[in-house]
């Protein structure tokens, strides 16, 4: 028991109460998001209720329940709910149909001009450029018969000076029509009417920003589109839905009826980002025939003329010549694996590229029917560490009409730079060149690589690794201080630096929980190192709230989303602004507010320190705090050292050396001396030689029982040949 409450029981502490109520109320996991969308002006919603506002004249049924177009939205719910006002009318009278067919006509008129586009593209904070050649997106803008003489002398007299920069950008700039809502998809852009019903029964009726701009870029237009939007704000609706679309109305074509295989691939760069884009994608795909798949080992996904005579899923394996066969050749027997009859294929870049790579001569097979590549997490999969794999898969994919989105929530010039080259690149190898030529798209929500505005961050100065422990321990037991204190309720996670820190933070806090609440059982380690399937329980007991925190590394750093985390600590600090950027983006989604961002430095992370700080700073203007509430001051920016280049890949690619030390164990004084200092435990010196006084006894015995037994062994072991003479 609390002594303190025991105490103060007849207190009434109103200034500490009362925040605590209002903090409760405001929590990520407490209730659904009230809007989805994370940037909105007063000018651009007027604009949008005039869109929707033409449309409800003639559709009376969205007007029944207008309360349940605004609030009650769960993004990432896994349970359907029954909407009552369903995407798709289905038509079963004739006046229906007239009825039906004069909405679509409308939706033909109400066609928005540029000046209301551009204002609710720039109320969303939303910038879409071609990323193409000035002289190609000039070329392709020709005039029309409405343009008087005096345009067409101007547009000559533009062209033949140069263009500033200013220039540049206004003439890359691109205003596409927005998704106003989801019921759009269908009677505008013609969707499948089954995927609409999949996508309303899911309870979606705002697009985000990123749907908004996206959606309509990739169902009407489809270029290669490069996409930087925050955490959180529906980039796997985003690119499912267009490749799904696509899928079905290939199905339907009579053309290409005869083609079977896989159709679209989507990368990540972790398993458990791969099998929640599965398990999303799968609740889309009811009833469409379209197939999605889980990328797994041993699975094949081409037929290769070096894998010798494989079998195919129409033909007889069960002679007794393939039996033995089989037992004498195990590559062969590994062949007769049929081939995926999947549609969409999502996989890891290593898992994919081994399975399209030859046993023996590292050649890499085709993919030739592959019309969708979605590379998400795309900064990831284009750093040196995954590059290579997915440059090999992207080659890999010969087909003229390839369409390629990349998708993250932080991407750097470079990664531009090597999508164009890639893209040329691969243009000059396809003997058939495509039928008509697609521009590069870059789309951007916010401002770009900052982290989501709704959500608090907090900054702390331990000094120490005892000091970030005691940190940690008072988030976990908080106590009746003032309302100032960071509070900060389970379901949250907590990101170490490395493997071993992780399992020693797991072993530190496992006992502080109670047992009343369920003790050990509610504090999980997760990791590289653990089998799939240990990996894949941990994530279930977390998403069905049986683990309350859980301990990790970055490798749920991107990508994978919860329903509702209350916040994220970071116990060592991220090796660089975008890992920041990713890691707070676990809490806040889907534009829910309450989440907390804790992150911990100490005296070695004061070098590292700014350019996180300098996120903080960012999102807190993006939010327009107040500079007396905003945690990250002025001061503390100008005082804090700033990196050179060099440090940075340093520190991207190894972390704190600090913490890269061994256990305090090797022959270097002084590099023990700072191991011991960079370990996660409170024992005191006298405990831990206790037990290693106890480990060293008991591993003793066992050697000294070991060596008898084997003495034993040996003078029994030896042959009796009788008495000598």
């Amino acid at each position: 028991m609390d002594a303190f409450r025991l105490l103060t029981r007849s207190t009434k502490f109103k200034s500490a109460v009362a925040p605590a109520k209002e903090n409760a109320a405001r929590l990520p996991s407490t209730g659904k998001a009230a809007n989805p969308q994370l940037f909105r002006t007063a000018e651009g919603e007027k604009l949008e209720s005039a869109q929707n506002g033409k449309k409800r004249k003639r559709n009376a049924v969205a007007d029944d329940h207008p309360e349940d177009n605004e609030a009650g939205l769960d993004f990432f719910s896994s349970t359907k709910r029954s909407a009552p006002t369903p995407a798709v009318i289905t038509v079963s009278t004739k006046h229906e149909q007239d009825h039906v067919s004069d909405q679509e006509e409308s939706d033909e008129e109400d066609e928005m001009d540029e000046v209301q586009r551009r204002t609710i593209l720039n109320s969303h904070k939303i910038k879409i450029t071609d990323l193409r050649d000035l002289d190609k997106i000039q070329a392709q803008s020709e005039p029309t018969k409405k343009e008087s003489k005096k345009k067409k002398k101007k547009q000559k007299q533009e062209e033949s000076h140069v263009l500033s920069k200013k220039e540049q950008k206004r003439a890359r700039r691109m205003y596409p029509q927005p998704l106003i809502s989801f019921k759009e998809l269908r009677s505008k852009y013609k969707i499948s009417s089954r995927l609409a019903e999949n996508v309303a029964d899911q309870g979606f009726t705002v697009p985000t920003e990123v749907q908004l701009s996206s959606l309509p870029l990739l169902l009407k237009e489809e270029p290669d589109l490069l996409v930087i939007a925050p955490t959180g704000s529906g980039k796997t609706l985003s690119f499912l839905i267009p490749v799904i679309n696509k899928i079905v109305r290939h199905h339907h074509s009579k053309s290409d009826s005869d083609e079977h295989g896989i159709l679209s691939i989507v990368v990540a760069p972790t398993k458990e980002l791969a099998s929640q884009i599965v398990n999303e994608g799968r609740k889309l795909v009811a009833g469409t025939g379209v197939k999605i798949t889980l990328m797994r080992k041993g699975m094949r996904v081409v037929d290769r003329e070096d894998e010798g005579n494989v079998l195919d899923e129409d033909s007889d394996a069960s002679g007794s010549d393939d039996d033995e066969e089989s037992e004498s050749n195990p590559k062969k027997a590994a062949s007769i694996v049929p081939i995926t009859k999947s549609d969409i294929l999502v996989t890891t870049p290593l898992m994919l590229v081994n399975a399209l790579s030859a046993n023996e001569t590292k050649s890499m097979a085709h993919l030739p029917l592959v019309r969708s590549l979605v590379l998400d997490e795309a900064d990831v999969l284009m750093d040196p560490l995954f590059r290579e794999q997915t440059l090999n898969i992207w080659r890999s994919c010969v087909h003229p009409d390839l369409r390629v989105s990349l998708w993250s929530a932080t991407m750097g010039s470079n990664v531009e730079d090597l999508t164009q080259s890639t893209i040329k690149e691969r243009l000059e190898d396809l003997e058939q060149q495509p039928k008509t030529p697609h521009p590069l798209v870059r789309l951007v929500v916010g401002l770009k690589d900052s982290a989501i505005p709704n959500i608090e961050h907090k900054l702390v100065y331990a000094a120490t690794e005892q000091g970030k422990l005691l940190g940690l321990r008072q988030l976990l037991h908080p106590a009746a201080a003032s309302a100032s204190d960071v509070r900060l309720r389970p379901p949250f996670l907590i990101f170490t630096q490395t493997i071993p820190r992780a399992i020693a933070l797991h072993s530190e806090l496992k006992y502080d929980i109670p047992t009343e609440a369920g003790g050990s059982s509610r504090i999980a380690v997760l990791h590289s190192d653990l089998s799939d399937s240990q990996r894949s329980d941990i994530m279930r007991d977390f998403r069905k709230g049986e683990i309350w925190i859980l301990v990790t590394t970055d490798l749920l750093a991107r990508g994978v989303d919860f329903r509702g985390i209350n916040g994220v600590v970071n116990y060592d600090i991220p090796n660089s602004a975008a890992v920041y950027v990713h890691r707070v983006g676990r809490t806040g989604r889907a534009g829910r507010e309450g989440g907390i961002a804790v992150t911990y430095y100490t005296k070695e992370d004061i070098p590292y320190v700014k350019s996180i700080a300098n996120v903080i700073d960012a999102s807190e203007k993006l939010r327009g705090a107040p500079e007396s509430e905003k945690s990250i001051q002025k001061w503390l920016l100008n005082s804090l050292p700033s990196l050179t280049k060099k440090d940075k890949q340093e520190l991207k690619q190894h972390g704190v050396k600090a913490r890269q030390l061994g256990n305090g164990n090797g022959n270097d004084k002084e590099d023990s001396k700072n191991a011991r200092a960079m370990r996660i435990s409170t024992k005191s010196g006298f405990e831990r030689r206790m037990e290693n006084r106890k480990k060293g006894a008991i591993a003793a015995s066992r050697n000294r029982k070991a060596t008898e037994a084997a003495e034993g062994n040996d003078s029994d072991g030896g042959i009796w040949d009788g008495l000598a003479e």
